[in-house]
């Protein structure tokens, strides 16, 4: 198999109570585990197997759907796992933290512009902070399982932070508030990972 479900970096309970168990059980073992089996059932017997996941999105729009889809959906979970930690929360600090206040004014407005760009996305998809080509952050969201790394994506950059607002993320604990998620995540934003990647 080309590629293969990642183990989350905590337990399923570990990101209570903003998060529950069921969710992350569901969500990691069922949802990205059917994203990274159908990815590989696409790309069998090609030469994307032998890709890195981040090359083939770089030019999904040449291949089927189903690579675009279930690509996009092992990726980008593969990030938000990592974005998020029990010890998380917080503010950033050093040259991301610097980027936010010069980019957004400060790290206050730029948590509004993500908490709304997030929320008020219509229907599944994710809210992204990234690294655009002209060296700025931007705030975006991207619909299904689409990111900013893919060719066809009207806003292209480095993802440095995303949020899953498909419901199967919140819809088990929080039922239909996805404000109350999102302001959950706040709790959780592992800010190492996003400077890292910065």
């Amino acid at each position: 198999m080309a590629f293969q479900l990642p183990n989350l970096p905590y337990a399923y309970d570990a990101l209570e109570p903003h998060i529950d168990a069921r969710t992350m059980e569901i969500h990691h073992g069922k949802h990205h585990a059917g994203y990274t089996n159908k990815l590989n059932a696409a790309i069998e017997g090609t030469d994307l197997e032998k890709m890195k996941i981040e090359d083939i999105l770089a030019n999904v729009s040449k291949y089927s759907t189903a690579v675009r889809n279930n690509g996009g959906g092992y990726f980008n979970h593969n990030l938000y796992w990592k974005f998020m930690s029990p010890e998380g929360g917080g503010e950033p600090e050093g040259a991301l933290a610097e980027a936010i206040a010069k980019d957004f004014g400060s790290f206050g407005q730029f948590k509004y512009l993500f908490s709304a760009t997030a929320g008020s996305h219509f229907g599944s998809g994710w809210g992204w902070l990234l690294l655009n080509a002209d060296g700025k952050l931007q705030v975006v969201s991207t619909p299904n399982q689409d990111n900013p790394l893919m060719d066809l994506s009207p806003v292209q950059g480095t993802p440095l932070l995303n949020i899953d607002v498909w419901e199967h993320a919140y819809y088990i604990d929080k039922k239909n508030r996805r404000p109350d998620y999102i302001a959950g995540f706040w709790e959780l934003v592992d800010w190492e990972k996003a400077e890292a990647r910065y």
